[in-house]
């Protein structure tokens, strides 16, 4: 299998990634909420131990609507798409250090951390689109920190609505893309 053809099947198991970004940014809007009308530090510790389920939630999702959920043993890509997705818990540390100098931090740090881990998305799927996301969700990161360094859920809300509107209208791309099948 070349890279071209392992990217399409990655593209065609996993619906583009657009299911897994909703998934994840419905646990950014969960935490933020609980960031909001609760308790930070149970804010962060759900985005935190909830991140580990992206990846279930998401086999989940995809095996309910009758798709495959996993990658051939012969995509040489389904290597990268486990080393990507360590490279979350890897570099969480910095956020929870960047929390316990300013609580406040936590999601702006957890926007650049999950905004850098798409970039390797644009080889892993083939798709420039993620190239954006990353930009996006780092900037937000940045601005949230730099200009809003007070505002603890902003940067959670911000997460969960960055990630649920890529992955709907990437969806809803998709979907306008797709030829309808002929008449029989």
């Amino acid at each position: 299998m070349n890279i071209e053809q392992a990217q399409q099947e990655t593209r065609s198991i996993y619906l583009n990634g657009y299911p897994g970004a909703i998934v994840s940014g419905l646990l950014w809007i969960g935490s933020a909420s609980i960031g909001t009308w609760s308790s930070p530090k149970t804010a962060m510790w759900f985005l935190v131990l909830g991140g580990m389920f992206i990846f279930p939630c998401t086999q989940l999702a995809l095996r309910l609507s009758g798709r495959p959920a996993s990658l051939s043993e012969a995509n040489p890509l389904r290597y990268l798409a486990m080393q990507i997705a360590f490279t979350i818990p890897l570099t969480m540390p910095l956020a929870g250090v960047a929390a316990l100098y300013h609580a406040a931090w936590f999601y702006p740090a957890m926007l650049l951390i999950v905004g850098a881990h798409y970039l390797p998305f644009v080889f892993l799927y083939g798709m420039r689109v993620y190239a954006a996301l990353c930009g996006v969700m780092v900037a937000a990161g940045l601005a949230i920190a730099l200009y809003l360094p007070h505002a603890f859920s902003l940067g959670g809300w911000a997460g969960g609505a960055i990630e649920i509107a890529f992955g709907t209208v990437g969806l809803a791309l998709s979907a306008v893309r797709r030829p309808s099948p002929s008449p029989a």
